[in-house]
């Protein structure tokens, strides 16, 4: 008889395995919840302004006066408040991470050495850190 490989429930714990597990599904559904106050947010700015739907999608998918600024809305006040710089910044750093987590997954499974999964772990931190402070910087200063 062959002993099963799994532990049972109450010996399993909270390791980091798990922990990004969790993380890379919640911020999937951070994601889809994010892009979908996004679009009804840019539904009902561009209800307001008198947007076309090219220019709502636009406005849904990255928040940021810059994107309207080349359209014919008449007021980019309300597009460049605190409340949509954050929400973008918060978007931008939800799927920038949930992304560099898949493609650590990824090389991980490539990757035979204990060594060079240390380096793409690494660069990726690199990655998303500079990623990051790039995207927020843009966001907040444009």
């Amino acid at each position: 008889m062959t002993k099963s490989r799994t532990l049972p429930l109450s010996k399993r714990g909270m390791n980091f395995e798990t922990l990004m597990w969790y993380f890379t599904r919640l911020s999937a559904l951070a994601m889809y919840a994010l892009i979908l106050f996004a679009l009804i947010g840019g539904l009902v700015m561009g209800a307001r302004n008198q947007m076309n739907f090219a220019d709502v999608m636009r406005w849904a998918f990255m928040p940021n006066s810059t994107h309207v600024q080349s359209t014919d809305i008449p007021d980019l006040a309300p597009w460049a408040t605190y409340f949509w710089r954050a929400a973008a910044s918060f978007l931008l750093f939800v799927a920038s991470a949930h992304g560099v987590h898949g493609l650590v997954v990824i090389a991980d499974d490539y990757i035979a050495g204990a060594t060079g999964r240390k380096i793409v772990r690494l660069l990726s931190m690199v990655m998303l850190a500079s990623v990051t402070i790039i995207g927020v910087y843009v966001l907040w200063t444009s």
